[in-house]
Protein backbone atom coordinates (compact mmCIF):
# COMPACT_ATOMS: atom_id res chain seq x y z
CA UNK A 1 0.00 0.00 0.00
CA UNK A 2 2.76 2.17 0.63
CA UNK A 3 4.35 2.14 -2.90
CA UNK A 4 1.03 2.14 -4.13
CA UNK A 5 0.51 5.60 -2.20
CA UNK A 6 3.84 6.80 -3.46
CA UNK A 7 2.79 6.17 -7.16
CA UNK A 8 -0.08 7.98 -6.92
CA UNK A 9 1.48 10.66 -5.35
CA UNK A 10 3.99 10.93 -7.97
CA UNK A 11 1.62 11.22 -10.55
CA UNK A 12 -0.98 13.65 -8.92
CA UNK A 13 2.57 16.25 -8.20
CA UNK A 14 3.55 16.12 -11.52
CA UNK A 15 6.74 13.70 -11.05
CA UNK A 16 5.79 11.59 -13.71
CA UNK A 17 6.52 14.18 -15.99
CA UNK A 18 10.04 15.11 -14.81
CA UNK A 19 10.69 11.78 -14.98
CA UNK A 20 9.66 11.37 -18.15
CA UNK A 21 12.03 14.06 -19.03
CA UNK A 22 15.55 13.02 -19.77
CA UNK A 23 17.07 16.76 -19.99
CA UNK A 24 15.59 17.30 -16.64
CA UNK A 25 16.62 14.20 -15.23
CA UNK A 26 20.11 14.53 -16.15
CA UNK A 27 19.83 17.99 -14.90
CA UNK A 28 18.91 16.52 -11.33
CA UNK A 29 21.50 14.37 -10.86
CA UNK A 30 24.59 16.50 -12.25
CA UNK A 31 23.09 18.81 -9.64
CA UNK A 32 23.78 15.64 -7.04
CA UNK A 33 27.48 16.45 -8.03
CA UNK A 34 29.59 12.99 -6.26
CA UNK A 35 26.64 11.66 -5.00
CA UNK A 36 25.31 11.94 -8.55
CA UNK A 37 26.21 7.96 -8.68
CA UNK A 38 23.89 7.24 -5.75
CA UNK A 39 21.09 9.45 -7.33
CA UNK A 40 21.09 7.33 -10.51
CA UNK A 41 21.34 4.10 -8.70
CA UNK A 42 18.21 5.13 -6.60
CA UNK A 43 16.32 5.78 -9.94
CA UNK A 44 17.47 2.94 -12.05
CA UNK A 45 16.40 0.43 -8.56
CA UNK A 46 12.92 2.75 -8.57
CA UNK A 47 11.82 2.26 -12.24
CA UNK A 48 11.86 -1.55 -11.03
CA UNK A 49 10.13 -1.54 -7.84
CA UNK A 50 7.15 1.10 -8.72
CA UNK A 51 7.85 2.20 -12.37
CA UNK A 52 7.37 5.82 -11.90
CA UNK A 53 10.85 6.01 -14.17
CA UNK A 54 10.62 4.41 -17.96
CA UNK A 55 13.79 2.22 -17.84
CA UNK A 56 14.38 3.09 -21.27
CA UNK A 57 15.04 6.79 -20.31
CA UNK A 58 17.35 5.99 -17.45
CA UNK A 59 19.03 3.53 -19.32
CA UNK A 60 20.31 6.12 -21.88
CA UNK A 61 21.18 8.79 -19.20
CA UNK A 62 23.51 6.17 -17.31
CA UNK A 63 25.41 6.07 -20.39
CA UNK A 64 24.98 9.62 -21.11
CA UNK A 65 26.59 10.82 -17.96
CA UNK A 66 28.75 8.12 -16.78
CA UNK A 67 30.13 6.57 -20.12
CA UNK A 68 29.72 3.10 -21.31
CA UNK A 69 31.97 1.11 -18.76
CA UNK A 70 30.34 3.18 -15.71
CA UNK A 71 27.32 3.45 -17.02
CA UNK A 72 26.74 -0.44 -17.26
CA UNK A 73 28.21 -0.96 -14.21
CA UNK A 74 25.96 1.47 -11.81
CA UNK A 75 22.87 0.58 -13.79
CA UNK A 76 23.50 -2.97 -13.24
CA UNK A 77 23.87 -2.68 -9.51
CA UNK A 78 20.53 -0.43 -9.63
CA UNK A 79 18.56 -2.74 -11.68
CA UNK A 80 19.54 -5.45 -9.16
CA UNK A 81 19.06 -3.68 -6.33
CA UNK A 82 15.30 -3.00 -7.54
CA UNK A 83 14.72 -6.95 -8.65
CA UNK A 84 16.03 -7.76 -5.33
CA UNK A 85 13.46 -5.56 -3.73
CA UNK A 86 10.56 -6.44 -5.83
CA UNK A 87 11.55 -10.20 -5.11
CA UNK A 88 11.86 -9.90 -1.96
CA UNK A 89 8.60 -7.82 -1.00
CA UNK A 90 6.94 -10.73 -2.88
CA UNK A 91 8.23 -13.80 -0.96
CA UNK A 92 7.75 -12.13 2.54
CA UNK A 93 4.29 -10.59 1.75
CA UNK A 94 2.68 -13.20 -0.72
CA UNK A 95 -0.56 -13.41 -3.23
CA UNK A 96 -2.48 -10.34 -1.52
CA UNK A 97 0.39 -7.94 -1.86
CA UNK A 98 1.61 -8.61 -5.15
CA UNK A 99 -2.21 -8.80 -6.34
CA UNK A 100 -1.85 -4.67 -5.82
CA UNK A 101 0.71 -4.35 -8.32
CA UNK A 102 -0.13 -6.85 -10.83
CA UNK A 103 -3.14 -7.81 -12.26
CA UNK A 104 -4.94 -10.82 -12.20
CA UNK A 105 -4.91 -11.08 -15.77
CA UNK A 106 -1.50 -10.31 -16.04
CA UNK A 107 -0.93 -13.42 -12.80
CA UNK A 108 -3.03 -15.74 -14.75
CA UNK A 109 -0.73 -15.62 -17.45
CA UNK A 110 2.35 -16.01 -16.05
CA UNK A 111 0.95 -18.84 -14.16
CA UNK A 112 3.41 -21.56 -15.01
CA UNK A 113 6.33 -19.29 -13.86
CA UNK A 114 4.81 -20.35 -9.91
CA UNK A 115 5.18 -24.20 -10.54
CA UNK A 116 7.75 -23.97 -12.62
CA UNK A 117 11.88 -24.74 -11.23
CA UNK A 118 13.44 -24.32 -14.40
CA UNK A 119 16.02 -21.51 -14.34
CA UNK A 120 16.25 -21.37 -17.65
CA UNK A 121 12.91 -20.55 -18.88
CA UNK A 122 13.16 -17.88 -16.49
CA UNK A 123 16.57 -16.59 -17.56
CA UNK A 124 15.08 -16.67 -21.33
CA UNK A 125 12.17 -14.24 -20.27
CA UNK A 126 14.61 -11.93 -18.97
CA UNK A 127 16.85 -11.86 -21.93
CA UNK A 128 13.77 -11.11 -24.69
CA UNK A 129 13.10 -7.73 -25.19
CA UNK A 130 9.76 -6.54 -24.34
CA UNK A 131 8.72 -9.26 -21.84
CA UNK A 132 7.80 -7.13 -18.40
CA UNK A 133 10.76 -7.81 -16.41
CA UNK A 134 9.94 -5.90 -13.59
CA UNK A 135 6.48 -6.99 -13.09
CA UNK A 136 8.47 -10.85 -13.38
CA UNK A 137 10.43 -9.82 -10.47
CA UNK A 138 7.35 -9.50 -8.29
CA UNK A 139 5.67 -13.06 -9.88
CA UNK A 140 8.64 -15.30 -8.94
CA UNK A 141 8.98 -14.10 -5.86
CA UNK A 142 5.43 -16.48 -5.45
CA UNK A 143 7.31 -19.10 -6.59
CA UNK A 144 10.05 -22.00 -6.03
CA UNK A 145 13.26 -19.62 -7.12
CA UNK A 146 15.70 -18.95 -4.05
CA UNK A 147 17.28 -15.45 -4.33
CA UNK A 148 20.65 -16.33 -5.11
CA UNK A 149 19.11 -17.95 -8.20
CA UNK A 150 16.72 -15.15 -8.70
CA UNK A 151 19.48 -12.32 -8.28
CA UNK A 152 22.09 -14.49 -10.84
CA UNK A 153 19.33 -15.03 -13.38
CA UNK A 154 17.90 -11.27 -13.77
CA UNK A 155 21.15 -9.79 -13.72
CA UNK A 156 22.96 -11.87 -16.43
CA UNK A 157 19.25 -11.87 -17.95
CA UNK A 158 18.86 -7.64 -18.20
CA UNK A 159 22.41 -7.24 -18.87
CA UNK A 160 22.53 -7.39 -22.46
CA UNK A 161 19.74 -4.58 -22.62
CA UNK A 162 21.77 -2.55 -19.95
CA UNK A 163 24.12 -2.46 -22.52
CA UNK A 164 22.38 -2.05 -25.42
CA UNK A 165 21.03 1.20 -23.73
CA UNK A 166 23.91 2.37 -22.33
CA UNK A 167 25.84 2.20 -25.28
CA UNK A 168 23.17 4.15 -27.39
CA UNK A 169 23.85 7.25 -24.22
CA UNK A 170 27.34 7.03 -25.04
CA UNK A 171 26.60 7.79 -28.69
CA UNK A 172 24.27 10.79 -27.98
CA UNK A 173 26.86 12.22 -25.45
CA UNK A 174 29.48 12.61 -27.84
CA UNK A 175 26.86 12.88 -30.84
CA UNK A 176 27.22 10.17 -32.77
CA UNK A 177 24.04 10.41 -34.39
CA UNK A 178 24.32 7.85 -36.64
CA UNK A 179 26.11 5.00 -34.42
CA UNK A 180 23.03 5.97 -32.14
CA UNK A 181 20.25 5.72 -34.95
CA UNK A 182 21.71 2.22 -36.61
CA UNK A 183 21.58 1.12 -32.85
CA UNK A 184 18.01 2.19 -32.46
CA UNK A 185 17.00 0.83 -35.60
CA UNK A 186 18.25 -2.83 -35.09
CA UNK A 187 16.78 -2.51 -31.37
CA UNK A 188 13.33 -1.47 -32.76
CA UNK A 189 13.68 -4.11 -35.61
CA UNK A 190 14.57 -6.85 -32.62
CA UNK A 191 11.51 -5.87 -30.52
CA UNK A 192 8.94 -5.75 -33.91
CA UNK A 193 9.83 -9.23 -34.18
CA UNK A 194 9.26 -10.25 -30.40
CA UNK A 195 6.05 -8.23 -30.06
CA UNK A 196 4.77 -9.99 -33.56
CA UNK A 197 5.91 -13.21 -31.84
CA UNK A 198 5.06 -13.00 -28.50
CA UNK A 199 1.85 -14.98 -28.06
CA UNK A 200 3.78 -18.04 -30.02
CA UNK A 201 6.16 -18.00 -27.48
CA UNK A 202 4.29 -17.52 -24.57
CA UNK A 203 2.61 -20.64 -25.93
CA UNK A 204 5.82 -22.03 -26.53
CA UNK A 205 6.89 -21.42 -22.75
CA UNK A 206 3.78 -22.87 -21.23
CA UNK A 207 4.19 -26.15 -23.77
CA UNK A 208 7.53 -26.38 -22.90
CA UNK A 209 6.62 -25.69 -18.87
CA UNK A 210 3.84 -28.55 -19.00
CA UNK A 211 6.66 -30.82 -21.17
CA UNK A 212 9.37 -30.54 -17.90
CA UNK A 213 6.60 -31.13 -15.80
CA UNK A 214 5.90 -34.53 -16.90
CA UNK A 215 9.50 -35.37 -17.09
CA UNK A 216 10.02 -34.65 -13.99
CA UNK A 217 7.05 -36.58 -12.43
CA UNK A 218 8.05 -39.61 -14.61
CA UNK A 219 11.46 -39.11 -12.66
CA UNK A 220 9.74 -38.87 -9.06
CA UNK A 221 7.61 -41.75 -9.80
CA UNK A 222 10.69 -44.49 -11.47
CA UNK A 223 12.47 -43.33 -7.95
CA UNK A 224 9.29 -44.65 -6.16
CA UNK A 225 8.83 -47.75 -7.58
Amino acid sequence: MFFLGGTFLLYKSGAFQFFMDRERLQGFLKSLGPLSFIGFIILQALQVIAAPVPGEVTGLIGGFLYGPFWGVIISTIGLTLGSWIAFFLSKTFGRPFVDKFVSRKTLDKYDYLLHHKGAFLVFVLFLIPGFPKDILCYILGLGHLSTKEFLVISTVGRFAGTVLLTVGGSYLRHQQYYRFSALLGIAVIVAFIVMVNKDKMERLFRVWHISSRKKTREKEKQKEN
